[in-house]
Order: C-alpha cells, then sequence, then structure tokens
C-alpha cells in the first residue's frame, strides 16, 4: 500500500499539474501586485497571494525533490524497459524468420493437402478424356498406319506380280527370239548349203559345158596351146570384178566395131580404179563374171548385146558367152 501511495504522489501526471500551477501562481501574484501599486485598496490581497505563494512553494519543493528520488530509482527499471523493447525488436526479426518458414511450411502441406483433392478431383475428368483422346489418337494412327502397311503391301506384291509377269513375258520373248534366230540360223545353213550345191552343180554343168566346148573346138581346129601361154594365162591375177551398168554404145559405133563381124584380140586386163577393165572401140568394159575356164586373153573375140545387156564371145567356143558392162 505504501508503494501504492508513492506511485500516486509520484504519478508523472499529478507533477505535471504541480508545474503549471506554479506559474499561474506567480503570474497571478504578480499582476497582484501591480494593480496594488495602483492603489492601496490592493495591498491586503497582496499580502494574501503572497503568503499563499510561498505555501504553495515549500509545498511543490519537498514534492519534486521526493519525484526526483523516485526518478532516480525507477530510472533501472524504465532501462530495463528501453532495453526490452530493443532486445524485442531485435528478437522478433528472428522469431519472425523463424516462424515464417515453419508456419508456412505447415500451412503449405495443409493448404496443398486441401487443394490436392480438389485440383485432382477437377483433375481426373480431363485426365480421363485427355487418356481418351490419346488412345483414340493412338488407335487412329495405328489404324493409319495399319492400312497404309496394308496398301504398301498390296502395291508391293502387286509390283512383284507385274515384275514377275514382265519377266516371264520377257523370257518368253526371249525364247521366241531365240527359236527365231535358230530357225533362221538353221533356215541360212539350208540356204547357204542349197546354194552350194547350185554353185557346184552350176561350176560342174559349166565346166562339163566347156570341155564339150574345148572338144567342139579342136574337132573344128580350135587353137593350140602351148605351155607358154597356158603359163601366162594362169599367172595373171583374178578379175576384180564390177556391177552391171546402163551405159550404152551409139548405134552407129555399135555397127562399125561391134558384132560378129568385128573380132579382136583384148590383150590382158589392166587395173582401173580398183577394176579389172579392157579398152576396145574407143569404150572401156568391166567384167561382170568371173573369166570363163578355157579361155584365153590371147584368143579372138567378138562383142554383141543381147538380152538387153552386152556380152563377149569366143569363136572356139560356139553357144559360150562371157557378160561385161559399159563403163562410161
Amino acid at each position: 500500500m505504501a508503494m501504492n501511495d508513492a506511485d500516486q504522489s509520484c504519478d508523472p501526471l499529478n507533477e505535471i499539474n504541480d508545474r503549471q500551477e506554479v506559474p499561474r501562481l506567480l503570474h497571478t501574484v504578480t499582476r497582484a501586485r501591480i494593480r496594488g501599486k495602483e492603489g492601496n485598496i490592493m495591498k491586503p490581497f497582496g499580502t494574501i497571494s503572497t503568503t499563499a505563494l510561498f505555501l504553495l512553494l515549500g509545498l511543490a519543493v519537498p514534492a519534486h525533490a521526493r519525484q526526483e528520488k523516485q526518478e532516480e530509482k525507477a530510472s533501472p527499471p524504465r532501462q530495463e524497459q528501453q532495453a526490452k523493447p530493443e532486445k524485442q525488436e531485435q528478437a522478433k526479426p528472428e522469431k519472425q524468420e523463424q516462424a515464417k518458414p515453419q508456419k508456412q511450411e505447415q500451412a503449405k502441406p495443409q493448404k496443398q493437402e486441401q487443394a490436392k483433392p480438389e485440383k485432382q478431383a477437377q483433375a481426373k475428368p480431363q485426365q480421363q478424356q485427355k487418356q481418351q483422346q490419346q488412345a483414340a489418337k493412338s488407335e487412329k494412327q495405328q489404324e493409319q498406319k495399319t492400312q497404309q502397311q496394308e496398301v504398301k503391301s498390296e502395291k508391293q506384291q502387286e509390283q512383284k506380280s507385274q515384275q514377275q509377269a514382265k519377266g516371264q513375258q520377257k523370257q518368253q520373248q526371249q525364247e521366241a527370239k531365240s527359236e527365231k534366230q535358230q530357225q533362221q540360223k538353221t533356215q541360212q545353213q539350208a540356204k547357204g548349203q542349197q546354194e552350194q550345191q547350185q554353185k557346184q552343180q552350176q561350176q560342174q554343168a559349166k565346166s562339163n559345158k566347156q570341155q564339150q566346148q574345148q572338144q567342139t573346138a579342136s574337132s573344128h581346129g580350135g587353137p593350140q596351146r602351148t605351155q607358154k601361154a597356158m603359163a601366162a594365162q594362169r599367172a595373171q591375177p583374178a578379175l576384180r570384178l564390177s556391177a552391171r551398168g546402163s551405159g550404152r554404145i551409139p548405134d552407129e559405133q555399135f555397127r562399125s566395131h561391134f558384132g560378129r563381124e568385128h573380132h579382136f584380140h583384148m590383150g590382158n586386163p589392166v587395173m582401173v580404179g580398183g577394176y579389172s577393165r579392157f579398152q576396145y572401140g574407143g569404150f572401156w568394159f568391166g567384167f561382170v563374171e568371173p573369166w570363163p575356164d578355157g579361155w584365153y586373153y590371147t584368143d579372138e573375140f567378138y562383142i554383141d548385146y543381147v538380152d538387153g545387156g552386152y556380152y563377149m564371145y569366143n569363136p572356139y567356143y560356139p553357144g559360150a558367152r562371157f557378160a561385161i558392162t559399159v563403163v562410161l
């Protein structure tokens, strides 16, 4: 209770009120003294005022001293109170910093735990829809892939069948071609054998005819061949034949130099332009057929126009003739 009285007497509000009353009293006394100077009527009031002032001062001074002592005694708690806020301010951030993560960590799981079922509940239909879409898309892709593979397989099979058919057709064509070539070869061989037989027959017939002509010439007093003449004839090269041309001898020149009435000695042929030639009556002649056996370049001949062509005749071999052509 004593401490409560001391606290009440030393209350800062009371101190403030006392401090405010002193100046007021001084101001009142001063004004009274001024008025006293003006008149004697104010003297008793001035005396009373002065006495009251001193009483107040006497009361105020001991109260002020007690107040100062109490302030000195109370100053450590104030310092402690001043230190407490600093400590609290320093401790608050640390506590807040420590508390915040804990609160956040505690709050986050709770919020997350509360939010998860809701989100999961909301996300489930979306996930199911997404999975269904993906499954449908995958199924569609698989169907398309299967269709493409089937089409590709059919196309490859078709191409393979076409290639096989083409190969078979090509093989058949090659077989037919080979067979045709074999037939042609057989025909050519047969033709060649036939031509060779015909040629041999012609040569045999020609040889027989020449022998007959020689026999006929000998019986009619034909030319007698000497060994020298025979050797000279054999030494001559084979004739280089020419194609039959369309050249014609004018009729006047033909009548004056050609025909049965005009015999001549040809002599040995000469090479002109790579072909065998001889000259008579102002014209050059080429050989269309090989030189007949038994005929000599030194024999007598005549040239006649028969069956649209020019032929050389040997009087010692009646009926035989040798085809030639006029070279213009």
